[in-house]
């Protein structure tokens, strides 16, 4: 019998990230390029990808920065049919792109409500719907970035705590769907993560220590690497038969 080893090789893959302009979104699509895949960077306001294209370009992959804003169906959907004709298919999609508003649940407004579902859920959902339809034929693999959020209560966050949750079951429900196609749906559910957009929030000791104290088992907070790795595991050939779970990135915060 010959012994078959995992493989996290993404050669010939190609990858679609949103929110790929800063942040996770910058850390995720070029760690997919270093293992491999061709990435499309999905972002906002166009330009802010082109000096991560030209480092993915310097790695040998193709990059291609995309307009997608996934509150726009319309941006969604021109983003797919732009990325699957330049690039030739898509065989991942990250679904990173996603915002929280601080606020006491007494003081949510219907605005910040419905921005931070349509943002963290519905955007994901349609991106997730138009992906699928090119994946149909050849299988793919989705993951969504959830939150521990998702899992444990955060005081002002309520809103960004039930989008979460709902990314999470949204994964179960899509990877049961879609497991007829041959595409994985998994989701990842981190910590708070040293990147620019937590950089104000840990550079207060009070809240930094409180976090320090909170992930219980090692105490320290998450690097964009801790992220990167299991992004890459879930759409590598490693995680064939891994669909519709949400690996928790917390180093122990939810286990309390």
């Amino acid at each position: 019998m010959v012994e078959v080893f995992p493989r996290f090789d993404l050669t010939g893959k190609v990858a679609l990230v949103t929110g790929a302009a800063r942040g996770l979104g910058r850390s995720i699509s070029l760690a997919l390029a270093n293992a491999g895949a061709d990435v499309a960077l999905g972002v906002r306001v166009e330009g802010t990808g082109e000096d991560i294209a030209d480092e993915i370009e310097a790695m040998g992959r193709r990059a291609l920065e995309v307009p997608m804003d996934v509150l726009s169906l319309t941006q969604i959907s021109a983003a797919i049919d732009t990325v699957r004709s330049g690039m030739g298919s898509i065989d991942i999609l990250v679904n990173n792109a996603g915002l929280g508003p601080e606020n006491p649940a007494e003081d949510v407004t219907e605005e910040d409500f419905d921005l931070t579902f349509d943002v963290n859920v519905k955007g994901l959902f349609f991106a997730s719907q138009a992906a699928a339809r090119v994946m149909s034929d050849k299988g793919g693999r989705i993951v969504n970035m959830s939150s521990q959020a998702g899992l444990v209560a955060l005081p002002t966050e309520a809103i960004y705590c039930a989008s979460k949750a709902a990314v999470s079951h949204l994964t179960r429900c899509l990877a049961v769907e879609w497991g007829r196609l041959g595409i994985n749906v998994n989701a990842i559910a981190p910590t708070f993560i040293r990147t620019p957009g937590t950089e104000a929030a840990l550079s207060d000791p009070e809240f930094h220590d409180d976090v320090i104290e909170r992930i219980a088992a090692l105490h320290r907070v998450g690097e964009p690497v801790d992220v990167t790795g299991a992004v890459v595991y879930l759409c590598s050939p490693a995680s064939s038969l891994v669909t519709g779970t949400t690996l928790v990135v917390d180093g122990g915060w939810t286990v309390r």
